[in-house]
């Protein structure tokens, strides 16, 4: 097993021994009929460990050689399903790297396998349960096994816990990276929207979708962003402290979960004894309005977006949204037998970007994203934090999700502005994470003030229980 992808990288020539263990360990604990199933890694990758092999016999030629990485299943990896989880993308595997998974093996990194996720990325219901899909099942949380994964990048954030990967990628239009971070006690961080391409994606949102790394720590987060990104001195700026820094307490953006919120008030003595100027601040909440907008708007880029994307991976399944719902249909006793696609049949009675509700809608979502809450929020602040999550809640697929959140991920998801999480600790033995939220651009600033707060630990693996 490895300690952490530092250590890995000061001891050459273990790749394929890592590697090796690590589909060992997938084996032993996440597969469909092993004790646990975790279901987090939806597909290995046959060339795993021959490239591994080949790193251990070759000069380091980047910043992650010879380190395994798990990508999500949305992300399209040459020759692995890339499905997002549904049959209509089943058999229809990737030909092609996506462009971040180019930078991947560019900077040396092994690409483990795919990682399990909540189908389409958790787009298709409001009933939906997150960490589901028709490919890869139901996705465990390794802290306890009944209770969520998180999504949408369920998969991601539960590998990780499980000390299945050490890196991996997650997506996020809303939530998706820092909900399973949160709830798997890991780290990870939404970019800026733009900053990581999103070609080779199946896509929600052209305005608000985002690749992103996550990972143990904080530490290897901001590595691995150098790397998507092709930004150097993000891990150097993450290590360089937060004194002088001002940092707004977002106290409307609480969970309303005691436990929770508790901890998080404790926490806040770390950041103002590591020198960060630490003070409340208000910052709007969503209301009714902002929500229906919100998915106004991503139903609408949806329709378009999969519209060109799913002719890209060639015939014989659905090319767009209205033959996926067909498809769907179809194949119900695998596609809809916990829940619906009414998202996906609303999208479609909307249309694409071109009608006046999208336009109306997504004017009004970024007015008061950016004017009612953001701007004002940061009047006197450098970045803004809260709790992420309440701790996981358990998975349910008869009647789906009931988590406990803070309304953190909803402005900054508008806007296309950068969100990170780490853990902050454990509430009734179970993991939750402090989010920080930023300016375009200002990754390492979130990721500085994480690593003050972040309390790695490893998961308890409680079986399934009352209560």
């Amino acid at each position: 097993m490895y300690a952490d992808v530092f250590t890995l990288r000061r001891q050459p020539a273990r790749s394929e021994a890592v590697v090796g263990a690590l589909l060992e360990r997938v084996a032993a604990l996440d597969a469909p009929g092993s004790p646990t199933a975790l279901r987090s890694v939806l597909a290995v990758s046959g060339t795993a460990l021959p490239e591994a092999r080949a790193c251990d016999q070759a000069d380091p030629v980047g910043p992650l050689h010879g380190v395994p990485v798990l990508v999500k299943d949305n992300i399209e990896v040459a020759g692995l399903p890339s499905t997002a989880g549904a049959t209509s993308l089943a058999g229809r595997p990737a030909t092609r790297d996506a462009p971040l998974v180019r930078r991947l093996r560019e900077a040396g990194a092994v690409i483990l396998g795919t990682a399990n996720l909540s189908e389409w990325a958790n787009i298709r219901s409001m009933r939906s349960t997150s960490g589901w899909s028709a490919v890869g099942g139901l996705t465990g949380n390794p802290w306890a096994l009944d209770r969520n994964a998180g999504g949408s990048s369920s998969g991601s954030g539960a590998a990780l816990a499980a000390g299945l990967v050490p890196l991996a990628i997650g997506t996020e239009t809303d939530g998706s990276i820092t909900c399973p971070s949160s709830l798997n006690g890991v780290a990870g961080i939404k970019p800026t929207v733009g900053t990581v391409s999103t070609e080779g994606v199946v896509p929600i949102s052209s305005s608000q979708d985002s690749p992103g790394p996550m990972a143990r720590t904080v530490d290897e987060v901001a590595l691995l962003l150098e790397v998507l990104t092709g930004q150097p001195g993000i891990l150097e700026r993450t290590r360089s402290g937060v004194a002088g820094l001002r940092v707004g307490v977002a106290r409307t953006w609480r969970t309303g979960h005691p436990g929770t919120d508790d901890l998080f008030n404790e926490v806040l003595g770390q950041l103002a004894g590591a020198g960060a100027d630490v003070h409340e601040v208000a910052a709007a909440v969503p209301g009714t309005q902002e929500d229906e907008d919100e998915l106004t708007v991503l139903l609408c880029e949806l329709v378009d977006g999969l519209a060109r994307y799913l002719p890209t991976r060639g015939p014989g399944g659905p090319q767009d949204l209205s033959e996926v719902v067909q498809h769907e249909k179809r194949h119900a006793s695998t596609e809809l037998i916990y829940f619906g696609h009414e998202s996906f049949e609303r999208a479609l009675e909307l249309g694409g970007t071109g009608s006046d509700s999208y336009k109306d809608a997504r004017a009004r979502n970024l007015e008061w994203a950016l004017h009612t809450c953001l701007e004002p929020a940061f009047a006197d602040a450098d970045v803004l934090i809260a709790p992420t999550y309440g701790p996981a809640w358990k998975s349910d697929l008869a009647l789906g999700d009931h988590g406990v959140t803070s309304h953190i991920t909803t402005a900054p998801s508008i806007a296309g502005w950068p969100i990170a999480t780490a853990p902050m600790g454990l509430v009734d033995e179970l993991p939750v994470g402090l989010g920080a939220v930023g300016r375009p651009g200002s990754e390492a600033l979130l990721l500085a003030v994480c690593k003050v707060v972040e309390r790695p630990s490893r998961p308890a693996w409680r079986l399934p229980a009352r209560g």
